[in-house]
Order: structure tokens, then C-alpha cells, then sequence
């Protein structure tokens, strides 16, 4: 297929992902991108989620249970979707700060420990700062999140409970996440030392190549090339790279073997296939297990288009 027909195929499929072609790759008019990014609150995957939001504005039992039909991933998936702000989101957003925040003022799902998860905090900043949360509602997160900044520039959420030594990528690209949806929405709060522990997280990212040991130089987990959607709380090149082309980051050398291994995936045809999904109850099937993705080769081909000005992409 040529790079039409593969837009023609992308724009056949949700909403959600109509949406973003536009955006992303056509680069559409406004009035259009309004148009479609309103509908997407209204039919197709981001409806299906919407509906299924609890009277008392949770998704599934609770907070963080179970995983994936959690209010904490259904509404990280409605940030993924580019869903716009609802009155149930908006409602679901203040039940979290009113009921989850912790002692050390991060968000705390947990019953039973008293330190509040990293991980959690970088998706709640991503998915809140999206929706427009106040940002009162917010520093005591934005004070936790600065605290576990870890020597080597990462972050990692088991520093707080058990003294953790090393960052971990997990934990770093949830954070980077929300830090960046922070800056981009404009709060002020802290701002500047956050642009300051981006760059530092950064580059504890770029220092591994994105998937390798920077001692041995040998691969950290085949996991990390495993383009999995959604990605949920798990650390991917992919993942990774998209949040660099989100940042405006500028082609790293050290990013181009990342991008590399990205263009072995692509299948004959030019798009990507999806694997397995990460076990556990889902509200929505998004796409099937094997088969070629939307999703992959959206988010494959944007990545690609933004670092194509580097000579060595090809």
C-alpha cells in the first residue's frame, strides 16, 4: 500500500483515530478537527467508555480496581482517544482529589499503603491536566511528583516505599507524560522547575538508547519492543518516542536505533501489526490480537514523520 491508501485505510476506522490522522499526518483545516474530536464523545470507543462511567462517577469497583476497567485507565484511555472534557470526567476528576489524595499529597488509590505510587501520579497529571483540572486541585501533586526525582535524573515508584537506587522506565515515561501535559496546558505552579526535571528525565531515557542497559549495553526486557495498545502503566520504545515527538524534542543520535527498530515491524505493506494485549478485563476491544493495527500504524507513521527530517531515517 502506498502512504494514500494507508490514510484512506486509517480514516475508515474510529473516530478517535479519524481524528487523529487528520491532525496528525493531514495536518486538516480546524473547523474539521472540532468537528471530528466532538464526535468522539458521541459514538465509537470513546462513547463506549463514557457510558459506562458509575453513578457516583468511578469506572469499575474503584479509583485503581480493577486495572484496566479502573476510573484510573478508563479515563487514561479517554485522554488516548483525545476525548473532550464531559460533565462526567469533570465529576470523576473531582471524586479522585476529594477521596485519593495521600498524606504525602499524591494521589493514592491504595486502602492498605500509605505512600502514594509515582506511576499513578504521572498518568493522573497526564489525563487531569488534559481535561482543564483546576490547578489548585493539583500542586500538592505537582510537590509530590518534583520530591521523587531520583540522582539520575529518572524516577522510580518504589524510591518512596523501599529506596529504590535506579530509575525505572516504567515510572520515568508516566511521569514525562504528565510533566509534559502540564507545560502544554499552561499551569504555572512549579513550571519552571518542572522544564528543568524534564530535561533531566530526558535524558536519563536518551542515556539508555530508550531500551538499553547503560552499563552492559544489552537490551533491558524484550518487553520494550513490544508495541502494545493501549500501553497502560508498561514502557515501550514507541511509548517513548511519541512522547518525544509531543515534546518538539529534536533527533537525538541516540533515539535512531529505537526508530530503527520501529521500521523492522513494519509489515510488507507499510503498516504495523498489534500483539497481544496485557491480560486482565477491558471495557472496549480497541483492535484484535495479530492482526494489522490502526492504532500502531498511526502512531508508528507520526513518529517517523516527525523525526524524518534526520538524515539516518529512512
Amino acid at each position: 500500500m502506498d502512504r494514500k491508501e494507508i490514510i484512506s485505510w486509517l480514516l475508515e476506522g474510529d473516530v478517535s483515530i479519524q481524528y487523529q490522522t487528520h491532525r496528525d499526518l493531514l495536518k486538516s483545516d480546524p473547523a474539521l478537527l472540532r468537528e471530528l474530536k466532538k464526535r468522539i464523545a458521541s459514538e465509537g470507543w470513546g462513547y463506549e467508555l463514557l457510558k459506562r462511567q458509575n453513578p457516583e462517577g468511578h469506572w469499575g469497583r474503584a479509583f485503581y480496581q480493577p486495572k484496566w476497567t479502573s476510573t484510573n485507565y478508563t479515563l487514561l484511555d479517554l485522554r488516548s482517544l483525545c476525548t473532550p472534557c464531559t460533565p462526567g470526567i469533570t465529576r470523576a476528576l473531582h471524586v479522585i482529589v476529594e477521596t485519593c489524595k495521600g498524606m504525602d499529597g499524591g494521589i493514592n488509590g491504595s486502602v492498605t499503603v500509605p505512600e502514594s505510587d509515582l506511576c499513578i501520579n504521572g498518568m493522573f497529571l497526564n489525563y487531569g491536566c488534559y481535561f482543564g483540572i483546576e490547578e489548585e486541585a493539583i500542586t500538592s501533586v505537582v510537590d509530590f511528583v518534583i520530591s521523587q526525582q531520583m540522582e539520575d535524573g529518572g524516577f522510580n515508584c518504589m524510591l518512596n516505599r523501599y529506596g529504590a537506587r535506579h530509575s525505572s522506565m516504567h515510572t520515568t515515561i508516566s511521569t514525562l507524560e504528565g510533566i509534559r501535559e502540564y507545560l502544554d496546558q499552561g499551569y504555572g505552579y512549579r513550571r519552571d522547575e518542572l522544564v528543568q526535571i524534564e530535561g533531566g528525565a530526558q535524558e536519563f531515557l536518551l542515556r539508555h538508547r530508550l531500551f538499553r542497559s547503560d552499563r552492559t549495553g544489552e537490551i533491558i526486557h524484550p518487553a520494550m519492543l513490544r508495541l502494545a495498545f493501549p500501553t497502560r502503566w508498561k514502557y515501550d520504545i514507541l511509548r517513548a518516542l511519541e512522547y518525544f515527538r509531543n515534546a518538539g524534542a529534536p533527533c537525538d543520535e541516540r533515539l535512531q536505533e529505537a526508530l530503527e527498530e520501529i521500521l523492522k515491524k513494519r509489515t510488507s505493506d507499510g503498516r504495523w501489526k498489534l500483539p497481544a494485549p496485557y491480560p486482565g478485563a477491558v471495557h472496549v476491544e480497541m483492535e484484535s490480537t495479530g492482526v494489522i493495527s490502526r492504532w500502531n500504524t498511526l502512531r508508528s507513521l507520526r513518529v517517523l514523520d516527525y523525526f524524518q527530517g534526520s538524515e539516518r531515517v529512512e
